[in-house]
């Protein structure tokens, strides 16, 4: 009973660990964001252009 026990307690997770993934993911998702932001809108706005001309 005792291993059963200390195997949940050492299973909760490392809630500041995720909290930091969590954090870092968010800052790339934004810097990839502003650097392709543009890019992307031009080409989106490209494919527009090309079906309205249809």
């Amino acid at each position: 009973m005792k291993i059963a026990r200390s195997v949940l307690r050492s299973d909760r997770g490392d809630v500041p660990g995720w909290v930091l993934i969590t954090l870092m993911t968010a800052g790339l998702v934004i810097v990839i964001w502003g650097l392709a932001g543009p890019a992307l809108g031009s080409v989106f706005q490209q494919a527009i252009e090309r079906v309205s001309g249809f």
